[in-house]
């Protein structure tokens, strides 16, 4: 019995634990992020859903992150991140990082 009891309460901590990540959606269209700008809280778990609604691939890149994923077009990927420190932290479509919606910051306060 105090077995059981154990693993019930382990579960109960780990499915609190992922409750405790914070979901935002990203958008790219016509090679173009929105928002360009994400708020996350700080010293918290963020999972980034990045929904390509291009019918090409495009490419999420943030170096001071070190994240980067290719999500081929009409899809959605997903980058987890953090707990980060309060900043702001770049990223780009890196397939058109030169144009000016390819571009935009998360800013963690």
């Amino acid at each position: 019995m105090k077995n059981q009891l154990t693993l019930i309460a382990f579960c109960l901590a780990a499915s609190q634990a992922f409750a405790a990540t914070d979901e935002i959606t990203l958008t790219i269209e016509n090679h173009t992020f929105q928002p360009k700008e994400l708020k996350v809280p700080a010293g918290k778990k963020v999972k980034i859903l990045v929904v390509n609604q291009d019918a090409t691939p495009a490419e999420f890149e943030s170096k001071p992150l070190n994240r980067e994923k290719v999500i081929p077009g009409k899809s959605t990927g997903v980058i987890n991140v953090g707990p980060l420190k309060p900043g702001r932290y770049s990223f780009v479509e890196e397939y058109h990082e030169n144009e000016a919606g390819a571009q935009g910051t998360i800013v963690v306060e």
